[in-house]
């Protein structure tokens, strides 16, 4: 019905069928069609066709009036209810970054998002850069509600909690120009006489364990202990090294010339969200939601 009156005022304004037609970026046919429905809902004809145009009937004149009223009506009260819930929206901010995506965060809200408009997703990049992000993670709730990514710190876990959603494998990552770069899977006797990279700046119990056991077991292979948090840097200078790199499946397309090869080790690190200690209500209350769509997945 809406569609009708704001044809009929064009048709009124521009007074023929076809010039509303170009305003309205649609066939002459269309406009007549929706002058006829028009007229049929009324019940009585609006419109004198002619061959130099329309003119209106004495009903037309008069409806013409209640037709602009309405359509200006109903364009103030979509304004007023956009502005109420505008006002009254509850913004999560959620930060991203190369190694720390938030798709799988927006995945799960996706989902339900419909059923809970008055949340709003604003999405905040950050730098994956091992100087500045333990500043990040301490700072989790003040530029972002919460971070989305794999576990790898425990040394700053008193400035953050965490709800679990999943595990990410480990995995070799090497040169393209590699002698395993072919290799659909890399065992951990293929990298003997291989140095391997294992960051652990970050205190990550289960990448001390992955150490100890390569020490331990597999002497051949030499470890190049790298004393920082995971960044975009590190996969920079191992390409350029040659030296391969301990990673995680989620990180298989961070950098176009390395090739990430899943491994035949036996562990795995922890995902999810890493939120503020004493988080806001707005934050609680998406924070609950999610925790329900991960209960009902499982």
């Amino acid at each position: 019905m809406l569609e009708q009156l704001n044809t009929f005022i064009q048709v009124v304004e521009s007074g023929s069928f076809s010039k509303a037609a170009e305003k309205l970026f649609i066939s002459p046919t269309a406009v007549m069609k929706q002058m006829n429905l028009l007229e049929k809902h009324v019940g009585m004809p609006l419109l004198i066709r002619t061959n130099h145009g329309i003119d209106l009937t004495i009903a037309g004149k008069s409806f013409v009036k209640d037709a602009t009223f309405m359509v200006q009506f109903f364009e103030e009260a979509l304004l007023r209810m956009r502005q109420f819930a505008q006002a009254n929206q509850l913004v999560i901010r959620v930060g991203t970054s190369m190694l720390n995506p938030c798709k799988v965060l927006l995945d799960m809200w996706n989902e339900v998002s419909n059923l809970f408009p008055q949340f709003k997703i604003n999405i905040v990049h950050f730098e994956d850069d091992s100087h500045t992000l333990p500043t990040t993670y301490r700072t989790i709730g003040k530029n972002y509600d919460f971070i989305v990514g794999p576990i790898l710190t425990e040394n700053l876990n008193e400035y953050f909690q965490v709800l679990e959603l999943g595990s990410n494998r480990f995995c070799f990552a090497l040169s393209r120009n590699h002698r395993l770069a072919s290799k659909k899977t890399i065992s951990v006797r293929d990298l003997y006489g291989e140095e391997l990279a294992v960051v652990n700046g970050g205190g990550s119990a289960v990448i001390d364990e992955i150490r100890n056991f390569m020490i331990k077991n597999h002497p051949k292979i030499r470890i190049k202990d790298i004393p920082r948090l995971y960044d975009i840097d590190i996969f920079n200078r191992c390409e350029e090294s040659g030296v391969v790199l301990l990673t995680l499946d989620v990180w298989a397309d961070i950098h176009p010339s390395l090739v990430t090869i899943p491994s035949d080790l036996d562990f795995a690190i922890p995902y999810g969200l890493l939120y503020p200690l004493h988080p806001s209500e707005d934050a609680n209350q998406f924070l609950e939601i999610i925790k329900k769509i991960q209960f009902q997945q499982s």
